[in-house]
C-alpha cells in the first residue's frame, strides 16, 4: 500500500512546490505596486480633504486638484530628499534602515508643523515678475503646472537613483510655466544665475568642510599615540560645534513664530548652546570611552549617538525649511481661490502643511530605502566618524551660506559632503602609500587596477552631477508642457 501511494505524494509535492514558487515570485513582482497603491490612496484622501475644507469657496476644483499635486510632491520629497539626511547614518551602521525611517518620519513631520514657515513666496524665490502673472486664472494654472512638473521630475530622479534638490525642481517648474505665461522677459535672470551658481557652491562647500573635518579627526584623534585621550578632548568639541550650528539654524527658523531673531542674536544663542552641550558631553564621552582599546576602530563607538542626534536634527531642519517651499504653490492657489487676487507672499494653511508633512512620511516609508541605500552605501564607504563629518558639514555650511547670503541646496551640501569624504580618503590613502612604499606608484599600475582602487564610485558621481545640472531645465520643460496641457483642456 505504501509503495503504491508514495509516487503519488511525490508528484503532489512537486506540484505544490511549483505553486509555492510561483506564488512567491508573484508576491515579489507585485510588492512595488503596494507602495503605488498606498500613494494613490493618500493622494485621493488629500484631494477629498481639500474638497471638504474648501467646499464653500468658488472654483474649489482647482484647490482639489492642486492638493492632489501637492500630496504627490510631498511623497516625492520623502522618497528623495530625506535620504540625504539619513543615508550617512544608515551607511555607517549607526542606525538600522527601519530606525532611520522612524526617526526621519517623526522629525520631518515635527519640523514642518512646529517650525515650518508661516508665509511663503508665491513666485518661488522671486524668479518671475509678479506683474506677468497678475491674472488669477493664469497664475493658478502656472502654479499647478509648476507643482506637477516638479513632482514628476523628482519622481524620475528617484527612479534612476539620483538625489536632487526639490527646491530647485520647484524653481524650475515656476520658471517654465512663467515663461510660457508671461515670456522670457518675466524671468529674473540674475536670480536664476545665483541659483545656477549654487549647483557648484553647495556641493563644493559641503565637500570641503566635510573633508576638512575628517582631516582634523585623523590629525588630532586617529593618528596620535593615545587615541582615547585625544577623543576625550576633541569629541566634545565636535559635538559642541554641531550643537552650535543647529541651535543657530533652529533659532532662525523655529523661534521666528514667537520672537523675531536676527542673525547676530541667533549666533549668540548657538554659541551659548554649543558651549553648554560641549561641556555636558565631556563626562558622557569619558564614560563611553572607559575600557575601549587604544585603536581607531574603538573610536567609532563615541560617534554613534552624536551621529543619530545630528541625523534627527537634520530631518527637523529639513522639515522646517523645504516643506514650505514644496507646498508653496498649493498655498498660493488656496489664497488666490479665496481672495481672487495675487499676493507676493501668502500664509500657509495648517491643512496644507499637514499634507506636506504626512506625504513626506509616507514617501519616506514607501520609497525612501532606495535613495538611503545609495547615499549611505554606494557612493563611498562610510563609518560613524566619516558620516558625522558629513552631518557636521551640512549644518555648518547652511549657516555659513545664510551668513554670506549664498543660495545653497541642503541636498547638494549633504551629497557633496559624502563625495568630499570619499575623495579625501582617496588622496590620503595614496599619500600614505607613497610615503611608506606599501604599494607601487599609481602611475605604474594598469588603468583598470587604478580604477578598482578608487574609493568613490565614478558612475554615481557622474549620474548625480548630471541630474543636478539638468534639474532646473528639465523641470522647466516639464512645467511648460503641463501649462500648455492645462490650458488646452480649459483648466
Amino acid at each position: 500500500m505504501t509503495e503504491q501511494t508514495t509516487p503519488q505524494w511525490k508528484t503532489l509535492d512537486k506540484d505544490l512546490n511549483r505553486l509555492a514558487r510561483l506564488e512567491e515570485a508573484t508576491m515579489h513582482a507585485s510588492r512595488p505596486l503596494v507602495g503605488v497603491g498606498i500613494s494613490l490612496v493618500f493622494v485621493s484622501l488629500a484631494a477629498v480633504a481639500a474638497a471638504i475644507l474648501t467646499g464653500g469657496a468658488t472654483q474649489s476644483l482647482a484647490v482639489v486638484v492642486a492638493a492632489a499635486f501637492g500630496a504627490y510632491m510631498a511623497l516625492n520629497i520623502g522618497a528623495n530628499d530625506v535620504a540625504n539626511n539619513m543615508g550617512p547614518a544608515v551607511g555607517a551602521k549607526a542606525l538600522s534602515l527601519l530606525g532611520a525611517i522612524a526617526i526621519a518620519a517623526i522629525f520631518e513631520t515635527a519640523g514642518a508643523l512646529i517650525a515650518g514657515g508661516d508665509v511663503v513666496s508665491t513666485i518661488s524665490k522671486g524668479i518671475i515678475d509678479p506683474a506677468g502673472l497678475a491674472d488669477t486664472g493664469v497664475f493658478v494654472r502656472a502654479m499647478m503646472a509648476a507643482l506637477l512638473a516638479a513632482s514628476i521630475w523628482v519622481n524620475i530622479a528617484t527612479w534612476i537613483g539620483a538625489p536632487v534638490s526639490t527646491t530647485h525642481s520647484v524653481v524650475g517648474g515656476v520658471m517654465g510655466a512663467g515663461i510660457i505665461a508671461a515670456g522670457l522677459g518675466s524671468v529674473n535672470w540674475s536670480t536664476m544665475g545665483a541659483i545656477a551658481a549654487s549647483w557648484v557652491i553647495s556641493p563644493l562647500l559641503g565637500g570641503i568642510i566635510a573633508a576638512g573635518m575628517l582631516a582634523f579627526i585623523k590629525w588630532r584623534v586617529i593618528y596620535v599615540e593615545d587615541k582615547i585621550a585625544a577623543a576625550r578632548t576633541w569629541v566634545p568639541v565636535l559635538i559642541g560645534i554641531m550643537a552650535a550650528a543647529f541651535s543657530t539654524y533652529l533659532a532662525l527658523k523655529g523661534l521666528k513664530k514667537v520672537v523675531a531673531i536676527d542673525f547676530s542674536t541667533a549666533l549668540v544663542i548657538g554659541a551659548a548652546t554649543g558651549v553648554g552641550i560641549g561641556l555636558i558631553s565631556v563626562p558622557f564621552i569619558r564614560h563611553q570611552s572607559n575600557g575601549l582599546e587604544n585603536r581607531a576602530r574603538s573610536l567609532k563607538t563615541l560617534f554613534r549617538l552624536p551621529l543619530v542626534v545630528s541625523a534627527a536634527l537634520l530631518s527637523f531642519a529639513h522639515g522646517a525649511n523645504d516643506v514650505a517651499n514644496a507646498v508653496g504653490p498649493l498655498a498660493a492657489i488656496v489664497y488666490v481661490q479665496h481672495s481672487a487676487s495675487v499676493a507676493g507672499q501668502v500664509a500657509i494653511p495648517l491643512w496644507v502643511m499637514v499634507i506636506g508633512a504626512l506625504g513626506i512620511s509616507f514617501g519616506l516609508v514607501l520609497f525612501g530605502p532606495k535613495l538611503i541605500g545609495m547615499v549611505g552605501n554606494q557612493i563611498t564607504k562610510l563609518n560613524p566618524m566619516r558620516a558625522y563629518c558629513v552631518a557636521l558639514s551640512a549644518a555648518v555650511t547652511v549657516i555659513a551660506a545664510s551668513w554670506l547670503g549664498l543660495p545653497v541646496s541642503s541636498t547638494h551640501i549633504a551629497v557633496g559632503g559624502v563625495f568630499g569624504v570619499g575623495f579625501f580618503r582617496e588622496w590620503y590613502v595614496e599619500r600614505r602609500a607613497r610615503r611608506f612604499h606599501r604599494s607601487l606608484p599609481p602611475e605604474s599600475l594598469p588603468r583598470q587596477e587604478r580604477a578598482r582602487r578608487k574609493l568613490v564610485r565614478r558612475s554615481h558621481f557622474m549620474t548625480i552631477v548630471a541630474a543636478w545640472v539638468i534639474t532646473v531645465p528639465a523641470a522647466a520643460l516639464l512645467s511648460a508642457a503641463c501649462f500648455l496641457l492645462l490650458r488646452a483642456i480649459g483648466f
